[in-house]
């Protein structure tokens, strides 16, 4: 039975369909979101992105970085820390300061999976020293670039992806994708749109298994993985915001955002073909710029129950913020209520902005 579930493991990650095919929910863990304030708002971002984060949420955001450097890193754990992932950037301005350059770095895995292959000797005997361990890990590096266009109120951006994956020592791919946004701000309103693996992603996967492994895959009537292609279909992500100011100190930020995926019917809130439509809104209140509370729902899909009756759930998050000085601090507890098959998560994320020293006079 181990030796059954860690082929099924491996086989989670092979395609052995046709060399280059879509495949539906490829790179999936370039969805999951950065930084807490956009978890917190279900990923409502695309509009009012304003940080080093815009080099994922929309690179044209990132015009708006005042200070000499952006940095932001993210730590969060899946399915009761069984899954990883790490975030980390840096923003900085070009020589003309209406242009900007980010980099970025994400990783999503999970480690110290039993290797169980080879766990039952010839004989039939049971040898746990034979059982190793391995991770499978997703890698991404974002190249960003976003500058003011003359029109007032308008940026643009975009980012260059660079992707890898690996399964052990039994597979990996490598992968190269473009992202491309646009915002344009209006009086109090926000607009943003991001196209997403808008020249189609792609990653080249190969698998190394050697004769031993093969054999096994053999005789418990598996298929050797072949090398192939796996491509993923551009996504469009449109934006609104609207600033509202109740005061002198306080200003509260709605946003919606509509996810318009390309690869085929989707469990989500309209399901078509090509198209699926899914729908998402985020909340931020601020007082003084000092502290934020925000809140989101999103990831709507239709559930069957066991007597075939049919309902629709959301995911709701929630979170805070605390701005101290240069320091961003920010807090997301995501699937607030457990509405999805997946455990909750608490996200933690930090930002610092470094300024420009001051002239002397």
């Amino acid at each position: 039975m181990r030796r059954i579930l860690t082929i099924v493991c491996l086989l989670l990650f092979t395609y052995t369909g046709a060399f280059s095919q879509f495949y539906k929910y490829s790179n999936e863990f370039l969805s999951i979101g950065i930084g807490a304030r956009g978890l917190s708002m279900a990923g409502a971002q695309v509009a009012s992105i304003n940080d080093v984060t815009s080099g994922y949420w929309n690179p044209a955001g990132l015009a708006l970085i005042d200070k000499k450097m952006d940095i932001g890193l993210m730590h969060a754990e899946y399915f009761a820390g069984i899954a990883k992932f790490d975030y980390a950037a840096v923003a900085l301005p070009m020589q003309d300061k209406n242009r900007m350059l980010a980099f970025s770095i994400i990783r999503f895995g999970v480690d110290d999976i039993p290797n169980t292959l080879f766990l039952l000797e010839p004989d039939g005997s049971v040898n746990y020293n034979n059982v190793t361990t391995f991770s499978v890990a997703d890698y991404a590096g974002l190249i960003s670039y976003a500058q003011k266009l003359p029109i007032e109120g308008m940026r643009i951006g975009g980012s260059l992806k660079l992707i890898h994956r690996t399964v052990g020592s039994f597979a990996s791919s490598w992968g190269v994708g473009l992202d491309a946004g646009f915002q344009y701000d209006k009086n109090k309103w926000r607009f943003g749109a991001m196209a997403k693996d808008i020249t189609t992603t792609f990653n080249a996967w190969s698998f190394s298994f050697t004769e031993d492994e093969q054999e096994i895959f053999t005789t418990t009537q598996n298929v050797v993985p072949e090398n192939s292609i796996e491509l993923t279909a551009p996504k469009i992500i449109l934006g609104a915001a609207y600033k509202f100011e109740l005061g002198k100190n306080v200003t509260l930020l709605p946003e919606v955002d509509i996810d318009i995926t390309t690869d085929g019917k989707r469990n989500v809130l309209l399901s078509a073909q090509p198209f699926s439509i899914d729908p998402h809104a985020g909340l931020e209140a601020g007082y003084k710029d000092i502290v934020f509370l925000r809140g989101g729902i999103g990831n709507i899909q239709q559930v069957t129950d066991f007597d075939g009756s049919k309902h629709f759930t959301a995911q709701p998050n929630i979170g805070v913020g605390l701005v101290i000085k240069s320091v961003s601090i920010d807090y997301a507890l995501t699937n607030l209520g457990s509405l999805s098959s997946s455990l909750y998560s608490n996200v933690f994320s930090l930002r610092i902005t470094i300024a420009d020293k001051p002239v002397k006079s």
